[in-house]
């Protein structure tokens, strides 16, 4: 089901509802209860489910007699949503979303090894990394064309050319591309870019986000250094409630006490934003450690309690880097954490 309703969503709304019907009601019946409930002011959000069918009641519905939805012989029960977050609830959504891209799929048990280098250098640098994660059985291919970076003096991307250069490596191995946006500006510049990553500087860029839900592509939405995961929702609600459902939410550190790593990994918001949260979730191992031996370990643990995927740097010579090499595997490093990978969820899938 799409997302379209979500726009509907206003600040003054303070209460929806969601009404679950019980299996096998008659299409007829589940028509009348929509019908009336439309007459009460409210719009109705259909999500059809294996089991169960879902009412999403969007507005005010606190004048809405739960009781009396309730005893209907086709309702099976009756929540109301005191929530922020609608469009990328599990309420409103109980089935996983699978976003697909390029034939890969992520999410509703489908994991994707996203593995690149940090930024786009060279031809030769992004080819032979690619050529190399393609070989590994990764499934799409990410590097920056333009960095968002702490200092001005820092390497910063080659821009335009960065992405002509992950359209060539597309064309050679068949992975879909993955990059980072940082402006509405550069929009125009990304309409052939697979999926769109939000990175964490940007999470709360509301007119960008606003403006990817106008999009019809995959989204990255990586969480802030110091952002939690509400507020990590509300931004994926902004992108939803403009009318894309394809987000893909992304758990990559966060700022913490902690004095001996980039940033802290925090694994327990994988099953939280699962149970909150019907949208796919990944994990950045390299970004929230900041040093390549961690890693393994914590690439390992985010297979291990669930994650939909990982998003792992790759560089064909680390030394020589221009953007955070520390953090970054040797293809043969990727090659054997992939390996350690599908024996870390075929293991879990077997219990």
């Amino acid at each position: 089901m799409g997302c379209a309703p979500c726009s509907f969503f206003h600040e003054r709304c303070k209460e929806n509802m969601i009404v679950v019907l019980k299996s096998g009601v008659k299409q007829e019946k589940k028509e009348q209860l929509i019908d009336w409930l439309r007459k009460q002011g409210l719009t109705i959000h259909v999500s059809e489910g294996e089991f169960h069918t879902v009412l999403g009641l969007i507005g005010d519905a606190s004048a809405v007699d739960a009781d009396l939805i309730g005893s209907l012989d086709i309702v099976d029960s009756v929540k109301r949503v005191t929530e922020p977050f609608r469009c990328c609830s599990r309420k409103f959504h109980p089935d996983d979303l699978v976003v697909e891209v390029g034939g890969v799929k992520i999410g509703g048990g489908h994991f994707a090894m996203i593995a690149g280098p940090c930024s786009v250098e060279s031809e030769e640098q992004i080819l032979a990394v690619a050529r190399s994660v393609k070989a590994s059985g990764a499934d799409l291919l990410r590097g920056g064309a333009f960095k968002p970076r702490t200092s001005p003096y820092d390497f910063s991307g080659l821009h335009e050319r960065g992405i002509e250069l992950l359209q060539l490596a597309r064309a050679e191995t068949g992975l879909p591309i993955v990059s980072e946006i940082m402006s509405t500006v550069q929009l125009p510049l990304f309409e052939d870019v697979d999926v769109l990553q939000v990175g964490a500087r940007s999470m709360q860029n509301y007119d960008l986000l606003r403006e990817l839900g106008k999009l019809d592509k995959p989204i990255l939405l990586k969480r802030g250094l110091a952002n939690t995961l509400r507020e990590l929702l509300m931004s994926a609600e902004y992108i939803m409630a403009a009318g894309n459902e394809r987000v893909i939410l992304c758990e990559r550190g966060i700022r913490t006490f902690s004095d001996y790593t980039r940033n802290t990994l925090d694994l327990s918001a994988v099953p939280e934003l699962h149970e909150l949260s019907h949208l796919p979730v990944i994990v950045d191992p390299s970004h929230a450690t900041g040093i390549n031996r961690l890693v393994p370990p914590m690439a390992l643990a985010a297979a291990a309690c669930g994650a939909d995927g990982l998003m792992i740097e790759v560089h064909n010579d680390p030394m020589k880097a221009l953007c955070d090499g520390a953090q970054a595997l040797r293809p043969e490093e990727y090659d054997a954490l992939a390996k350690k990978v599908r024996a870390v969820r075929a293991a879990v899938h077997d219990l």
